[in-house]
């Protein structure tokens, strides 16, 4: 897992982030999005400097386990349409240029150590990256989590291909070309999330599952989940599902979709 020059990721105290806040106590590392006022939507700049952290944690033997978390009442709303196409302004990041591209999919599928997704805000289209690919999820009960993409002319292709590393087959082509809000607990009883529990309870649920993380062999975690990723991730399957987003967003009802949902009316298909 190396998007950037190793000797270039060995701290990341001094850095400068412009989209992400990380700090670093008793082995664990806590990456907090920090875009609350988009509602923490994700685009290439933000990508990279979670993959800048990341790799921090992954090549620095201190770090036991990553907590992920977010600002405001979202946790993450998916992409930023509008950073995609350019549109980001203004910031200032000291954080490199990766090597290759980062595509959020294979950075969490590349990463071996307890990722903690700790959700207390509501979760919609490509932030279900940071659930499906997280070790454990822990949620509060009263947030939603939504997959609208096919309402727009779109289809989650790449959140597809993760959900389905963690729930029933039947039950994510359900909810990706059905699009609806699904409850916490069933997102429990489909493995999507692992830990329920009220916002006031947040603290200790997470700190517990640390706790527990911690007495056993950091070395030995990391080598297994190195050997779960091995034998489960597909080669590639990233790149193509990006192409196939791409194919449906220039489609006539992509088009369409996006138009109606700017100007905020029912869209009207082609089938094309």
């Amino acid at each position: 897992m190396n998007y950037f020059d190793v000797a270039l990721t060995t701290d990341v105290a001094t850095q400068t982030f412009a989209f992400i806040e990380v700090s670093e106590t008793s082995h664990t590392l806590f990456i907090t999005l920090n875009r609350a006022d988009k509602k923490n939507a994700i685009h290439p700049h933000m990508v990279n400097e979670i993959a800048f952290a990341l790799q921090y944690a992954s090549n620095n033997s201190s770090v036991w386990t990553v907590v992920l978390q977010a600002k405001g009442d979202v946790f993450c709303a998916g992409a930023d349409l509008k950073a995609f196409m350019g549109m980001v302004g203004d910031f200032t990041s000291s954080v490199p240029k990766p090597i290759c591209e980062v595509l959020i999919g294979d950075l969490l599928q590349s990463f071996h150590k307890p990722l903690i997704s700790r959700v207390e805000g509501d979760v919609y289209a490509g932030g279900f990256f940071f659930l499906a690919g997280a070790t454990y999820v822990v949620a509060t009960n009263s947030i939603q989590l939504g997959l609208p993409e096919v309402k727009r002319g779109l289809f989650p292709f790449q959140v597809m291909a993760s959900l389905l590393k963690v729930m029933p087959e039947r039950k994510v082509v359900d909810w990706c070309i059905r699009g609806y809000n699904l409850p916490v607990s069933e997102a429990q009883q489909f493995g999507l999330v692992t830990h329920i529990c009220e916002k006031e309870g947040m603290d200790n649920t997470v700190q517990h599952l640390i706790n527990e993380l911690h007495e056993n062999s950091p070395s030995a975690i990391r080598l297994g989940l190195e050997a779960y990723r091995k034998i489960t991730n597909k080669e590639g399957e990233h790149n193509y599902l990006m192409q196939m987003l791409q194919k449906t967003a220039i489609s006539k009802d992509g088009q369409e979709g996006m138009l109606a949902f700017r100007e905020k009316r029912k869209p009207v298909w082609k089938g094309e």
